[in-house]
């Protein structure tokens, strides 16, 4: 080729490159990926913009600019270019969920719930409108052009513009006045579930009606047609239903709906682009419709156009083929392993060995017994299947939410079996664990005590697990109340504690000193005035043997009986009153 041509193709290819493909992309973080679509790679990534989840996302007809919007309750206007925020404004008191560009490019509709539409130079509100009950999912103009085209236009005045809504049959259609007054739809679409796809083409001239495909989250397709003349009371039906369904042949005789999952006008405004089938694999079809029948059911065998296959050996086990002739060694006891592996030739002698009429049916036992499984030890006194560990049984008791098998493991008290079967339970199971021993500490003070114990086994071996999980908080937050609300009890508790260990004390001291007094106070010596000639010779006999004499004439025996007499004091403590001087004094 020559040089001019070749330079041609330079350019051409240039001019290709600044007018790439490029599909933008809101994630739930807040940034927003621009995929060039030609190339197919990630150009550039929008951030700092949105701090929560991106709801919407617009082009402007300047492609270097985009309008997005988000659950912070913004509106940001991008410049795709420098990848950086041109500006950035609050659009509603909620999340913002729903943009749509005026057809000039001078003004923004956003929707929450209410409707706004702003001014994209001074970003001030223009207008008002009620809205829905629930969050806007949809925004879109139909008309281009006023209907009345005696008045000036200035852009946006006279035009039409729908809005649907999640869990809202109705679609409204919203008129620009030129006054504030008018905030309330002036006519609405009616359709049989809530909106999940709508299309629509744009009416350009007066008499041209709006046509409306809207497809429902039922499946089913409704179109509309409807020259937008003011104000309508009554909510308009659908001039056409569309549904799809299975022909109901081979062996199946009921057909079966299969759901349309979007639907869009061409170019030619009459036939349709549908959408059906599985989300995975969707079928295209170019289909015609004539609107004047109606409901239009289309029969379709999407079995033969859609083969979805699946991998059916995902296992890596392969069972091995063994002749008649091989020996093969099992080890006993171990679960999975204990029945015999069956010979290719046994299997084929069984099934030709069918029942014949007048034999008993052989019971389960003997079954069991053929297949090599020991009854005797499935049988248990406790109706429980016998594991290795209580591993085992705990997971089937919180996959089963069996209360008996949860019950036998949880009410366990052996320390060392509780942190083992901790140990060696799988990590998926910790949660539903933590979760059952909430339930069980909300329950009796006794099975709260046990429950302790094993939550303290949880905490301290599966620690590194539970600070990976992203939503731990919401997890534990119910048993970390509870704790919360007896620790606070047992504050109060320790001190009421610690009042009646004082006063306990002090009461079982003096208890102790009272035993301490309470000494055999039987009187050593009685006096009586009055008495018997025989009890005064036994006097004088006692006068005798203590006499004066003997105290003058022994010092040393004096000083033995003061010392006695010590003794004694001592040991009544003082109560008696009785002394060595007395006696004398009473003789």
């Amino acid at each position: 080729q020559d040089g001019p041509q070749r330079k041609k193709r330079k350019s051409e290819v240039a001019e290709v490159d600044k007018q790439l493909d490029i599909l933008a992309i809101g994630t739930a973080v807040g940034s927003i990926l621009l995929y060039n679509t030609v190339k197919g790679e990630l150009q550039s990534k929008l951030d700092g913009g949105h701090d929560n989840r991106v709801n919407c996302v617009r082009w402007h007809q300047d492609s270097c600019c985009l309008y997005s919007c988000s659950e912070d309750k913004h509106i940001v206007e991008w410049n795709t270019q420098t990848c950086k925020v041109k500006c950035k404004w609050k659009g509603d008191n909620s999340s913002v969920t729903s943009l749509c560009i005026s057809p000039d490019g001078k003004m923004l509709l956003s929707a929450g719930r209410t409707i706004k539409l702003w001014d994209l130079e001074t970003k001030e509100v223009y207008r008002h409108f009620t809205g829905h009950a629930t969050s806007v999912s949809s925004l879109m103009f139909t008309t281009v052009k006023p209907m009345n085209e005696n008045k000036p236009f200035d852009g946006i005045t006279g035009l039409y513009f729908l809005s649907g809504a999640i869990h809202d049959r109705l679609l409204s259609v919203w008129y620009i006045r030129s006054d504030r007054k008018e905030k309330n739809a002036v006519m609405s679409f009616t359709v049989t579930d809530e909106p999940t796809f709508i299309d629509l083409t744009i009416s350009e001239v007066k008499e041209e009606p709006v046509k409306l495909a809207v497809v429902c989250r039922d499946g089913q397709l409704h179109l509309f047609e409807h020259i937008l003349n003011g104000y309508c009371k009554k909510p308009l039906t659908s001039n056409c239903t569309i549904q799809i369904a299975t022909p109901g042949t081979d062996g199946d005789s009921t057909p079966k709906p299969v759901p349309i999952l979007a639907a869009a006008f061409c170019a030619d405004k009459q036939s349709l682009l549908l959408v059906y089938g599985n989300t995975l694999q969707p079928i295209i079809e170019k289909v015609s419709v004539n609107t004047t029948e109606s409901p239009v059911c289309l029969i379709r065998d999407i079995q033969k156009v859609l083969s979805l296959k699946t991998d059916v050996a995902l296992t890596k086990v392969k069972t091995p083929v063994v002749n008649s002739d091989t020996k093969v060694l099992v080890k006993k006891n171990i679960p999975g392993h204990s029945t015999a592996v069956k010979t290719p030739s046994a299997g084929k002698e069984k099934k030709k060995n069918k029942r014949k009429s007048g034999e008993t049916e052989e019971s389960i036992e003997e079954r069991l017994g053929a297949l090599g499984i020991d009854v005797t030890k499935v049988k248990t006194p406790s109706g429980l299947p016998q594991t290795d560990s209580f591993a085992v049984l705990l997971v089937q008791g919180l996959e089963s939410n069996d209360a008996e098998i949860l019950n036998r493991v949880l009410n366990t008290r052996k320390e060392n079996v509780i942190k083992n079967t901790v140990a060696r339970m799988p990590v998926h199971a910790v949660i539903p664990l933590l979760h059952e021993l909430t339930k069980r500490l909300q329950g009796n003070p006794y099975s709260a005590s046990l429950m302790v114990r094993w939550l303290k086994s949880i905490f301290t071996l599966h620690a590194s697990y539970l600070s990976t999980l992203p939503d731990l908080i919401p997890q534990l937050g119910v048993l970390y109340q509870l704790m919360e609300s007896r620790v606070k009890t047992l504050q109060k508790l320790s001190r009421l504690h610690g009042r009646l260990f004082i006063l306990v004390t002090q009461a079982a001291a003096s208890e102790t000193v009272q035993d301490v007094t309470e000494v055999n106070q039987t009187a050593k010596l009685v006096y009586e005035d009055e008495s018997s000639e025989e009890e005064g010779s036994d006097d004088e006999m006692i006068a005798d043997k203590d006499s004066d004499e003997n105290w003058d004439e022994d010092e040393e025996k004096e000083e033995q009986s003061d010392e006695q007499d010590m003794t004694v004091e001592k040991e009544i403590n003082g109560d008696s009153d009785l002394e060595p001087e007395n006696e004398s004094e009473e003789e």
